[in-house]
């Protein structure tokens, strides 16, 4: 993580080795089960107890510290405008960070950790793929190469989604997304009812646009944000696993006629592998340089991992 300290004095993130950062769990207790965290975790992205124990606790616990400070200042507010019918906005955890790097099975333990805090507050979750372009507007526009980069989106719905959740509107919806078919699920919807926290997680959440000249709002996703999270790695072992879990689902999923994918279940084991790395260097690789890791600045939590897929390094952005 050398890019985010130029040097020790002026870095804006505090750093910690993996054992430096499991000391902060202090007392939070451990509410999952080794069968729950196996459920929760991906097949490509193995987690276990001891790994709940050394990263996320404390993870669950300064997200939990930040979100009392919100409550706190949500009520300083109401006193400030003396109102009595201020409607409390929910708490928006934005999750950045590369294809195959585990942003869904962090996403997924976090929110497990966090509804089950004393408190019992209402955690949901979305992903940003049920905000891809339908296939059949991306072929028209183009854009199948780049799917996934941030011209693949209907921004506007991503931009009303999180304005409805953050104006705490009642049963917000959001479109879902097939991994199967790899395309949006027509007339679908997940309903989200003004929970007390959202984990919104994506590849490009915390992407800027152009300014425009006037000074006019430009609204970014990350501004509905409170807190954010980055999942980060090694170019070379993001590579790896991307090509491991390609090869693996050509053996599972991709057997499925209905996959989208299903013609590479067919191929030779070289033929895929090829098409694995196409796939990979052609849009992958250009998306993770040109929109994803320079992004990771923005941050505040940037959770670096090691070719074990363990969290080895955590960087924290100071106050």
């Amino acid at each position: 993580m050398d890019q985010l300290v130029p040097t020790e004095k002026y870095s804006p993130y505090r750093i910690f080795s993996a054992a430096e950062w499991a000391h902060f769990r202090a007392d939070t207790p451990l509410t999952l089960t080794e069968d729950e965290v196996r459920r929760l975790s991906s097949l490509y992205d193995p987690i276990d107890l001891d790994e709940v124990r050394r990263i996320y606790l404390a993870m669950s616990r300064l997200v939990s510290t930040h979100v009392e400070a919100s409550q706190l200042l949500f009520e300083q507010r109401r006193v400030f405008f003396n109102t009595d019918n201020a409607v409390k906005t929910p708490f928006i955890i934005g999750m950045a960070g590369s294809v195959a790097v585990g942003k869904s099975t962090t996403a997924r333990i976090l929110k497990e950790l966090m509804a089950r805090w004393p408190s019992s507050p209402k955690v949901d979750l979305v992903t940003t793929d049920g905000f891809l372009f339908p296939n059949e507007i991306l072929r028209n526009k183009g854009l199948m190469e780049r799917k996934g980069f941030p011209d693949s989106y209907d921004v506007g719905a991503l931009l009303r989604f999180l304005s409805g959740i953050k104006s705490g509107q009642p049963n917000v919806r959001a479109p879902l997304y097939s991994h199967l078919t790899y395309d949006v699920l027509p007339g679908e919807f997940v309903t989200i009812d003004r929970p007390d926290i959202l984990i919104f997680e994506g590849l490009n959440v915390l992407q800027t646009r152009e300014l425009p000249q006037d000074g006019k709002a430009v609204p970014f996703v990350s501004d509905f944000f409170d807190f954010s999270i980055y999942i980060d790695a090694e170019e070379s072992q993001i590579h790896e696993w991307y090509i491991t879990r390609f090869m693996r689902l050509r053996e599972t999923a991709f057997r499925n006629p209905d996959s989208f994918f299903h013609r590479y279940s067919k191929l030779s084991q070289d033929s895929a592998r090829a098409i694995a790395e196409g796939l990979w260097t052609n849009i992958n690789l250009r998306n993770l340089k040109e929109n994803i890791l320079p992004t990771r600045p923005r941050a505040d939590l940037i959770l670096r991992k090691g070719a074990d897929h363990l969290v080895e390094e955590v960087a924290l952005r100071k106050l």
